[in-house]
């Protein structure tokens, strides 16, 4: 394991490096628990992570030393338990504004939270909180982006890589610095009370917003048109045949393979 501590903001500078580990969600939540206490912004970056997860326990396969996968703590006390979508919202938007200077605006958020370049998937991220009383005592984030990975596993549906867009390899180290410096600057925004500005942002960057596609809900196939989405996070698509529709994670499937 090696440690390094670098002069930048508080999210990534307590950064962790090591060389394989089953999650690194998992792997924060076990120094969160056994250890004093972490600094905000603690960051877990691992060559290899065998046992990644996805949204709905999903596994999330990724060739060593290739691809970026890390976990961060946030501390956001300040935000409802009832405005938590919110963090997903500042994280996917740090995530996308870091990597906007090389892919630009095909890079989209699949709502909830999966990274998207055209019809392909570039990334994920998965948060887990711990609540005390009606507030967020901590969040473990976890991202996972495809970064510098040529080949994909049978069963990885639409992955896409960095590499495989651009022809070119890219220092992970440096992204995940990128990427921890405009996390920070969506979730300051957040702890100043501009949650609109961030439900904007990340509505103007939302894979297939107003746009007649197909998707699955229930067994049943229907083009619908994604119209927004709410405080809370619930997904808002209009149904061409039986109007607007509220949707939870799980509860609708995109059609995009």
């Amino acid at each position: 394991m090696q440690n390094n501590i670098f002069s930048a903001l508080f999210v990534g500078q307590n950064l962790v490096t090591i060389k394989e580990v089953d999650s690194t969600n998992t792997y924060l939540k076990t120094l969160l628990s056994n250890s004093k206490p972490l600094p905000e912004g603690t960051a877990i970056m691992a060559e290899s992570q065998f046992a990644g997860r996805g949204q709905q326990q999903n596994k999330w396969h990724s060739e060593p030393g290739k691809n970026l996968t890390f976990s961060i703590l946030l501390t956001p006390s300040f935000l409802p338990v009832l405005q938590q979508f919110d963090l997903t919202r500042a994280i996917s938007l740090g995530v996308i504004e870091a990597l906007n200077p090389l892919l630009g605006d095909r890079l989209k958020i699949k709502w909830p939270n999966d990274i998207y370049y055209d019809d392909h998937k570039l990334g994920g991220i998965l948060i887990e909180t711990h609540l005390q009383g009606d507030r967020i005592k901590d969040a473990i984030i976890g991202i996972g982006l495809n970064i510098n990975q040529e080949h994909f596993e049978e069963g990885a549906g639409n992955a896409i890589s960095v590499k495989q867009i651009l022809q070119k390899d890219y220092d992970l180290r440096a992204l995940l610095l990128e990427i921890c410096g405009h996390i920070e600057g969506y979730y300051l925004k957040l702890k100043a009370g501009k949650s609109l500005f961030v439900r904007n942002a990340y509505l103007n960057r939302l894979y297939w917003l107003n746009e007649a596609r197909n998707f699955r809900s229930d067994g049943e196939t229907f083009t619908g048109t994604i119209v927004g989405v709410k405080d809370e996070g619930v997904l808002v698509v209009e149904h061409n045949n039986l109007g607007t529709r509220e949707f939870s994670l799980k509860q609708i499937e995109f059609l995009n393979k």
